[in-house]
């Protein structure tokens, strides 16, 4: 299905995952708002909104770079109502902004349980309400989260629960969402990764190059946004996919080539 002329609104999209993803769709043509809140390079997570914008032109697409903490409604309805005044729609809606801190509950102090919660859960429900107008209209409209699938087993919760509970939440949000927009023929799922994906978080928070080493890059994740997206919005809802399970259905069983070092042991995501 080609994504020429679709407009793709993405949370977090100036570096990592959400990058990654706007430029494989970029590739299909489509048009994307970048929203997010870099506009100057930190060094150790670099990118901005701009360098991604770049980025996604000369990969072929449409580049939106708008600065948006999605905290804030008011930055949420700036945000969309510019991509309505550039694009004319929004057709699909990727939720990838978060925030992570993988510390147990002692040590997980109030303004850092607010950011998760304010980031991870309120601004992907905010965002996908501001959206929902706008994707009733669009074509094969899609939202798609950023997060795991649920499962509760004690151990998922146990050693960083904070964490773990906003990210549930985002996937609690688009199985909700699945079920209210089925009439509309909005289809809403979620994706997370098998095995740990080579970003800033995974280098700066988790395991730094020992762990960068045995990670595979962002661009599985992104082809596997690329099939779901591609598939029919009223048949392909409700759904917690995996990177690698979604790449299989497409008949693509050699993984190989999304190892940072090909042949290295692999290691799976803290979720599954």
């Amino acid at each position: 299905m080609s994504f020429s002329g679709k407009t793709v609104f993405i949370t977090g999209g100036s570096r990592g995952i959400g990058k990654a993803i706007a430029l494989r769709l970029a590739k299909e043509g489509a048009q994307i708002t970048i929203a997010a809140k870099s506009v100057e390079e930190n060094p150790k997570l670099g990118g901005t909104i701009f360098s991604a914008a770049k980025e996604i032109t000369e990969a072929g697409g449409k580049a939106l770079p708008v600065q948006c903490d999605i905290r804030y409604e008011e930055q949420i309805d700036h945000a969309i109502n510019q991509t309505i005044e550039t694009f004319g729609g929004i057709d699909m809606l990727i939720n990838n902004a978060s925030a992570i801190s993988l510390t147990p509950t002692e040590k997980t102090d109030s303004k850092r349980f607010d950011l998760m919660h304010d980031i991870n859960v309120r601004g992907t429900f905010f965002v996908s309400k501001a959206c929902i107008p706008h994707l009733r209209k669009g074509r094969n409209p899609h939202i798609l989260n950023l997060s795991p699938p649920i499962n509760m087993q004690a151990k998922w919760f146990g050693n960083h629960l904070a964490y773990t509970l906003s990210k549930y939440n985002m996937s609690m949000i688009a199985l909700g969402l699945a079920d209210e927009l089925k009439k509309d023929k909005i289809g809403v799922n979620t994706l997370w990764p098998r095995t740990t994906i080579a970003t800033a978080a995974v280098q700066n928070l988790l395991g730094g190059d020992a762990l960068m080493n045995m990670s595979r890059t962002p661009d599985i994740v992104a082809d596997a946004a690329y099939y779901i997206l591609s598939r029919s919005s009223e048949s392909c809802t409700g759904n917690f996919f995996i990177d690698e399970e979604v790449l299989k259905q497409e008949g693509i069983a050699d993984l190989e080539k999304y190892s940072v070092v090909p042949g290295a042991k692999l290691y799976t995501d803290l979720f599954l």
